[in-house]
């Protein structure tokens, strides 16, 4: 089996087993660019390395036959003092990890081959500057003996010399600084190689380590690159750009990876050898320095970097050195860009026609459009140090946001209207709601993705970190404290605070934030989605003010409406209390009239909004003790009323409240009394959200709207429970239009959140007229996990560990969940084939489960209206994967 390929051996589809640089760079050669010679150790030799922890038999037999090549190319010999060849020794994944693993330059000098390239050169600076540039490159990476040793001494001789810059020390000083470096080496009882091809051997090992040092394991997570691919290891020969004036190196990208605009963008740094640029160690100068400098080479490489972008039909990362006015090529990658450049990159590029629209669509990653739709924070003043980080929770709601901090919802509710406020809470519950409205982002110490915070917050589009337990919050005090580095940090009222919804971080300060753009091009892009997807997009939206934000990004109706929600406003939570309070029936139906109002005025305006889309509302279905205060709250109320006003009448009814409160507790709220349960055992509730939506109906037909409207009946786990509950409010809506006048379109349905319900869909399909998948219950009730506490407590190791592929709430898990999707979608379409199903979980906004839904065959996806536009490009992708797929299989 070949492990040793020179570059011209290889070729761009080679990338598996040459990794992404070695197959460029073989790409390059074999096109006729000025590429310096070499070879490339394959990815199988790594994984090799990786099981034995050595390089096999022979390999670097094979490796000195292919130096002799590369020293017949470029007339010089490796390790020859008189004439040597110095080679640069890279790691290349099939993927790229920018920066992730190690690189080692200026390979094969020692005192004998420097003299040597001191009388073929007659440049003892250059020389000795690459010589301690080896030196330190090569301790470190390759010896494990950390750099910064090396760099304080070089900072001390700079300083004993009275200079600044690199270039300013002379070449004595520069070889005596070789040689301390090595006394470098010797102190931590180690000898510096110098024998060229023992280094070479020692930087190859480096190499294959440095596929799991700890920053690339770390990159390859959160890429969700495979840990067991390994990495190709390239050996080449130098050029160098520290060489004079006529010399230097530079990083270009074929557009600009900020904004896609398509024009060169780089930079240039003269005298100098790569690692200056990458490292940051000299400050480099823009690409049209080396337009000034030298024009002709600037002018070949403008038409290589075209040429790039041309063959590989996508912008293009390069790099590349001057050597004594000699331009070659060192590298060339498809470049990173932001999710605003991607966007406008791939519509671009289809417009030039250098692709089509199908594969400008599969070129943006549907995360990278988060960038695009909410807030976030600017990337130069988080990287300027201002700003600690204190805390990192969940990422709950998207957005970034910064405001001062408050404790109390009545306090954000005041401060709110003049300034912005964080509302900073151990938890939040219903009383919070009129605090978080008025806040510009939440940060709960406790609670979930599913927790009433996070919720409420996504709901209305608000950033929320939850969970973020590393801060305890004193609510009485109005502050909360955090460890961080070992000092315990204070943040008070009014102190300013951030939060990054996206990613759950907390910083100190006002961090600024970079507003969204919905440029023309996305809406291109959405465009061309909407022309191949097959899935359906709707929306999570239970007010006008979100439909109308969903309407906007684009959603084809609302998946789910949660009517609970509509009941905490500062008018109704009373009334609705004061049900749950009541003695009687009758007691009970008079405040729900009260109620019926508002509720019609919600179901009418969202109607208005939608004009004729389908709209999905959910009958009641938490349970009632969450429209009360919390136990502890009223218990406290209580305990300090029997002392301070103990014969008042504000004590004898919060004894009552928190008597009911006490009846209402359940163990497990989740699995008690809520849902279809409630709607069974207090028929009144659901009798008057039906009348509500049925008249709100009537009344935007008549003004010509032509409302859909689907009536979700939650929590099913038994056909009867259906049954009986859409016996009782078919006659509801019957009533309704007898009385108005008037023939609505609505269906009754369910949501399938109950397992119990997947298995028996085809009993529940001949009373349902569509399911809705409620995944994120399903997965709880699936896995027997809680998912606030599995989130705060084990879900992350779980996944670190590898005992769960994902984090089965962000992404859905197939092989349980899916299962029983599958199941049910075939159980209910073989008794009703006309039956209309969808998910309105949050994984309805996820990629990876919107491809799911697309192979079973659901017909939409609901999705918060912020995911609504990565939810259409997801749906596409999927489209397209399968034809491929398809294509591939036949």
């Amino acid at each position: 089996m070949k492990r040793v390929y020179l570059f011209e051996e290889g070729s761009a589809d080679m990338r598996d087993l040459l990794g992404g640089k070695g197959a460029n760079l073989a790409e390059m050669t074999n096109i006729g660019l000025p590429v310096p010679p070499g070879f490339t150790i394959t990815t199988d030799v790594c994984r090799g390395y990786m099981k034995r922890q050595r390089l096999p038999d022979g390999l670097m037999q094979e490796v000195r036959e292919k130096m002799q090549i590369v020293e017949g190319r470029v007339g010089k010999k490796f390790g020859d003092p008189h004439n040597p060849l110095l080679v640069s020794v890279r790691s290349g994944a099939k993927f790229s990890m920018p920066g992730m693993m190690d690189t080692i330059l200026n390979l094969g000098l020692n005192d004998a081959t420097a003299e040597g390239m001191i009388r073929l050169t007659n440049n003892p600076r250059f020389v000795y500057d690459a010589y301690r540039r080896f030196v330190m490159m090569f301790s470190d990476v390759v010896m494990d003996i950390p750099k910064r040793y090396f760099e304080a001494r070089f900072e001390a001789l700079k300083e004993h010399l009275g200079v600044k810059q690199d270039t300013e020390v002379p070449a004595d000083a520069l070889q005596a600084l070789a040689r301390e470096f090595k006394q470098i080496v010797r102190d931590f009882g180690k000898e510096f190689p110098e024998d060229p091809y023992q280094q070479l051997e020692m930087a190859i090992e480096a190499v294959f380590r440095s596929w799991n040092n700890e920053r690339a394991m770390i990159y390859r997570e959160r890429e969700k690159i495979p840990h067991d691919l390994g990495t190709a290891c390239n050996v080449q020969a130098m050029v160098f750009g520290n060489m004079g004036e006529d010399s230097g190196t530079g990083v270009a990208f074929t557009r600009d990876p900020a904004t896609g605009a398509r024009e060169l963008y780089g930079e240039f740094l003269p005298n100098a050898q790569g690692e200056d640029v990458v490292a940051g160690v000299r400050t480099p100068l823009p690409l049209s320095a080396l337009h000034e400098r030298m024009p002709e080479v600037y002018a070949q490489f403008l038409e290589i970097a075209d040429r790039l972008e041309r063959h590989y039909r996508d912008m293009m990362d390069l790099e590349f050195t001057v050597e004594r006015g000699r331009l070659w090529m060192l590298q060339c990658r498809v470049g990173k860009r932001t999710g605003k450049a991607a966007v406008k990159i791939a519509v671009e590029m289809a417009q030039e026609g250098l692709i089509g629209r199908d594969e400008a669509l599969l070129r943006v990653q549907p995360s990278q459009l988060d960038q695009l739709l909410h807030p976030h924070f600017d990337e130069n003043a988080l990287a300027s140090g201002e700003y600690l980080l204190l805390a990192q929770g969940l990422g709950a709601s998207p957005g970034a946001a910064s405001g001062r901090a408050v404790f109390d919802s009545k306090r954000a509710m005041e401060l709110g209207k003049t300034e912005p406020v964080i509302l900073v809470r151990p938890e939040t519950n219903p009383d919070d709601v009129g605090g978080m409205l008025a806040s510009k982002g939440i940060l709960t110490a406790r609670g979930g993705n599913t927790s009433h915070a996070a919720v409420v917050a996504r709901g209305f589009g608000i950033p929320c970190v939850a969970g973020c337990e590393a801060i305890s919050v004193d609510e009485h005090e109005n502050l909360f404290t955090v460890t961080v580095d070992g000092q315990t940090i204070a943040v008070r009222e009014g102190d300013f605070i951030s939060i990054d919804g996206s990613t759950g971080k907390v910083y100190r300060g006002a961090v600024p934030t970079v507003a969204p753009e919905l440029t023309e091009d996305l809406h291109t892009l959405l465009q061309w989605a909407d022309g191949f997807r097959r899935l359906r997009v709707r929306a999570n939206a239970d007010n006008p003010h979100d439909a109308a934000k969903a309407l906007e990004f684009g959603a084809e109706g609302i998946g789910l409406a949660r009517t609970e929600h509509m009941f905490f406003g500062e008018e109704r939570l009373p009334i609705m209390q004061e049900m749950i309070l009541a003695k009687s029936e009758k007691e009970r139906r008079d405040a729900l009239s009260r109620l019926l109002p508002f509720q019609r005025g919600d179901f009418f305006a969202i109607f208005e909004v939608m004009r004729g889309l389908p709209v999905t509302i959910r009958l009641i279905d938490p349970p009632l003790h969450e429209f009360l205060p919390r136990y502890e709250d009223l218990l406290r109320e209580v305990a300090q009323l029997e002392i301070t006003a103990p014969d008042s009448e504000t004590l004898a009814e919060k004894r009552r409240l928190l008597q009911r409160v006490e009846e209402l507790h359940e163990a497990n709220p989740m699995l008690g009394l809520r849902g279809v349960r409630l709607s069974l055992l207090y028929p009144e509730i659901v009798e008057m959200q039906v009348a509500a939506i049925l008249e709100a109906a009537a009344e935007a037909q008549r003004r010509g709207y032509e409302p859909h409207v689907e009536i979700m009946i939650p929590l099913v786990g038994h056909v009867n429970e259906l049954k009986l509950a859409r016996e009782y409010l078919e006659r509801v809506a019957k009533e309704v239009m007898e009385r108005e006048g008037v023939r609505v379109d609505y269906k009754f349905g369910t949501m399938i959140e109950i397992p119990r319900a997947a298995l028996t869909a085809d009993e529940i399909a001949q009373y349902a007229q569509f399911f809705s998948f409620g995944t994120n219950d399903l997965t709880q009730t699936t896995f027997g996990y809680s998912r606030d506490d599995a989130e705060g407590k084990f879900l992350a190791y779980y996944v670190e560990h590898k005992i769960l592929p994902e984090n089965p709430f962000v992404t859905l898990d197939r092989d349980g969940v899916g299962k029983l999707i599958r199941m049910a979608f075939d159980l209910g379409r073989a008794v009703r084939p006309d039956l209309k199903v969808g998910i309105c979980g949050e994984h309805g906004g996820d990629p990876d489960s919107i491809a799911f839904c697309h192979e079973v065959g659901l017909d939409y996806v609901s999705c918060s209206p912020f995911r609504v536009p990565i939810a259409r490009l997801a749906a596409a992708q999927a489209t397209l994967r399968k034809r491929v797929q398809v294509a591939v299989d036949k």
